[in-house]
Formats: C-alpha cells, sequence, structure tokens
C-alpha cells in the first residue's frame, strides 16, 4: 500500500510551473526548432536525406519507448536522480551536436538528446501526480502543460529559422543546451524527492494492459493523430522550401498556422466531448483526417505545392487531431487506474513506436518532398482505427 502522507511542496502553483514546465517544453522543442534547417542538414554532415529523416524518426522513438525504462527506474530510485541525470543529457549532447558535421555521431547525440528528454520529461510528470494527484491545481497543471505544448509547435520553427539565419544552425543546438543547462540549475537547488514509499511487490501489469481492447483502440486513435502531425513536419520543409520556394521564415509562419489551429480547437475540446462523448469523437476525429488527407491527395495531384494545396488541408487535419487526442487517454487508461503508471509508460510507447514505424515508412518509401506519405498514413492508420472502434463497440454494444 503506498504511504498515504502525500509529498507537498512548499511552492506556490506559479513557482512550481516555472521550475517543472522547462522539462515538458524542451522535449518537445527539441524537434520543432530544428525543423527549418533539416533541408540543409543532408549538405551539413555528408549525408542523405533519409539519414537527416532519421534525426526525427528516431528521436521520436527514444523520447517514447524510454518511458518504459526511466518510469520504473524512477519509481525505484526517485523522481530527482532521473529528472537531474536525464536534464544533464540532454544539456550535454545538445551542446555536442552544436560542434559536430559527422553524420554518425550526430544521429547517435540525438539519440542520447532524445533519451535525456524522455528521462526529464517522465521525471516531470511523475512529480505532478506525487505532489498534485488528489488537489485541485493538479487538473491546472495538465491543462497548462498542455496549452503551452500547443505553442511549440507553432512558435519553435520560428524561433529555429530566426535563430540559424542569424548565428547559424549550431546556435538552435546550443540554444537547446543552454536552456537545459539552466533548468537543471534551477532544479539542482529546488526541486525535491517526492516519490512515495510502496510496501510489497507490485502486481505484473503489461499483460493486462496490452490485452485490453480499448487500450489498443484508443492508442491506435492517438498514434494516429500525433503521427499525422509526425509527418506533416517531416514533409513541410522539403515540400514548402524546396518545391514550393518558401524561405525558412515563411515555412515558419506557414507551418505555425496548423499549430494556431490546433490552439483554437483546444478552446472546444470540452464541447466536442460533452455532445459526442469519447467514442464519439475518436470517429469524428478520424473522419477529419480522411478528409483533410483526399484534399491534399487532390491538391497534389492537380496543382503545384502551395499553401492552398498543402497547409489550409492540414488545417482540418490538425481540428482531428485535437479532437482525437482529447478522448484517447481516457479511453485507453479508464481500466488501469489501480495501474495507471505502467498505462501511461505503455501508452506514450506503443504510440511512438507505431509513429516511427509506420510514419517514418511512409516518408521513406512514398517521397519526402509530396504530400503522398501524409495522405497514406492518414488514411491508412484512420482506417484501421475506425475498424478497430466498431469492433470494440459491437463488443460493448455501444454505439459511436
Amino acid at each position: 500500500m503506498p504511504d498515504q502522507n502525500r509529498p507537498t511542496w512548499s511552492y506556490s502553483l506559479p513557482a512550481a510551473l516555472l521550475l517543472m514546465a522547462p522539462f515538458d517544453i524542451l522535449a518537445s522543442l527539441a524537434m520543432d526548432i530544428y525543423l527549418p534547417v533539416v533541408p540543409r542538414m543532408p549538405e551539413i554532415l555528408g549525408t542523405s536525406p533519409a539519414v537527416v529523416q532519421l534525426t526525427l524518426s528516431l528521436y521520436m522513438l527514444m523520447l517514447g519507448m524510454g518511458q518504459l525504462l526511466f518510469g520504473p527506474l524512477s519509481d525505484r530510485l526517485g523522481r530527482r536522480p532521473v529528472l537531474l541525470g536525464g536534464a544533464a543529457l540532454f544539456a550535454l549532447s545538445s551542446l555536442l551536436l552544436s560542434a559536430t558535421t559527422s553524420a554518425s555521431l550526430f544521429v547517435m547525440l540525438r539519440l542520447i538528446q532524445a533519451a535525456g528528454a524522455s528521462a526529464a520529461l517522465v521525471a516531470t510528470f511523475a512529480t505532478v501526480r506525487d505532489v498534485y494527484g488528489e488537489r485541485p491545481e493538479g487538473v491546472t497543471i495538465y491543462g497548462l502543460f498542455s496549452a503551452m505544448l500547443s505553442f511549440v509547435p507553432a512558435l519553435g520553427p520560428i524561433a529555429g529559422a530566426l535563430i540559424s539565419g542569424a548565428f547559424g544552425w549550431q546556435a538552435i543546438f546550443l540554444t537547446l543546451g543552454v536552456l537545459g543547462l539552466a533548468a537543471l540549475g534551477q532544479a539542482l537547488s529546488r526541486w525535491s524527492e517526492t516519490r512515495t514509499v510502496t510496501t510489497g511487490k507490485p502486481k505484473p501489469a503489461f499483460v493486462a494492459i496490452l490485452r485490453d481492447g480499448a487500450f489498443w483502440t484508443y492508442t491506435l486513435g492517438f498514434a494516429t493523430a500525433m503521427g499525422a502531425f509526425f509527418v506533416f513536419f517531416s514533409t513541410a520543409p522539403r515540400l514548402l522550401i524546396d518545391r514550393a520556394g518558401y524561405s525558412q521564415l515563411g515555412f515558419s509562419l506557414a507551418f505555425a498556422t496548423a499549430a494556431a489551429v490546433m490552439i483554437l480547437t483546444t478552446r472546444f475540446a470540452k464541447g466536442f466531448v460533452a455532445r459526442f462523448g469519447i467514442p464519439g469523437c475518436l470517429a469524428r476525429g478520424m473522419a477529419l483526417l480522411m478528409s483533410g488527407s483526399l484534399l491534399l491527395a487532390i491538391g497534389e495531384t492537380v496543382a503545384t505545392p502551395s499553401f492552398t494545396t498543402f497547409v489550409l488541408p492540414m488545417w482540418i487535419i490538425a481540428g482531428g487531431i485535437v479532437m482525437t487526442a482529447s478522448v484517447t487517454a481516457n479511453g485507453a487508461l479508464k481500466a488501469f487506474d489501480a495501474m495507471a503508471g505502467t498505462a501511461v509508460a505503455l501508452y506514450f510507447a506503443v504510440q511512438s513506436l507505431i509513429v516511427s514505424l509506420v510514419g517514418t515508412g511512409s516518408v521513406l518509401l512514398l517521397g519526402g518532398d509530396t504530400a503522398w506519405p501524409l495522405v497514406a498514413y492518414c488514411l491508412t492508420m484512420a482506417t484501421v482505427t475506425l475498424v478497430a472502434l466498431k469492433l470494440l463497440n459491437r463488443r460493448q454494444r455501444q454505439p459511436v
């Protein structure tokens, strides 16, 4: 049984957010701020676009799969050492990334950077559960984290374009390293241990979770939504900069509009859930992804790449992403309150694995400078998710 004396922090809510939020933001920023220079990296590193694609795909894979290691490790060793170790890895690897032009070393350092981000991220969310799990402030923190992360895809590429334009691509990773060191320095003096002491051995949970139909259905939906955005930012730089002739800043501004649509749609997510329910939101989210991808296919077939043919259909997909992601966690994890930590780790790990393998495969097989990878990913994964939802609802006798 867990210790009933739940850990507390003496910090006010704003102070706690300032302490924790940097680790949440940096994990995502390390992906988005790098996008404007992706088209130049094959020449800089002396390698192929496929290898540069690995610096995106492997980062996302490690960010998700690493939680399967660092989540249990934080339960055993504590939140503080895992967070500090992860932050140190992130900062050091970021600084080293700015100093190498070796393709193999660059890929390896991106993996280490992602491992550090994964450790810091899981320790941060575990701390929120420890301190605020039964307090109303917890809802506020999760909501603010989500709101902040909605801005990262919008502002990250713009920041990357401005920084690389003024100081060179190396400055992007120097910036990440300095921000990581600043967050680490703050945590060293202020982040106290919050892990609760438990007695007895926990029962194995992996098999029970992985045999659950609802877990798989809603995790597939989450992977479909996150993968759509992953394939979008994997293809958008080459399509808009190389083919459509956008500048780095112009690309970043166009890219930001999709993130802005996600931010706007988030304001209505609560109403969507109240009106359509969890399965209804998932079904409608998949329908939006499929509708947007069909418009992308038409644009790719009959016109040259442009804001109208590529970015505007992505607005529809962005709305579907929000509608989907607003309900998938509750749908997937509803039955696992007693093993929520393991379920959350599996939820993110399975999603990351699907996105990395299927999303990367679509980009490599269909060409990273066209809309076809995004079209294929959305249509295929949305269809699979809708079939799984239909089967789940049939078993549960719950109409969409």
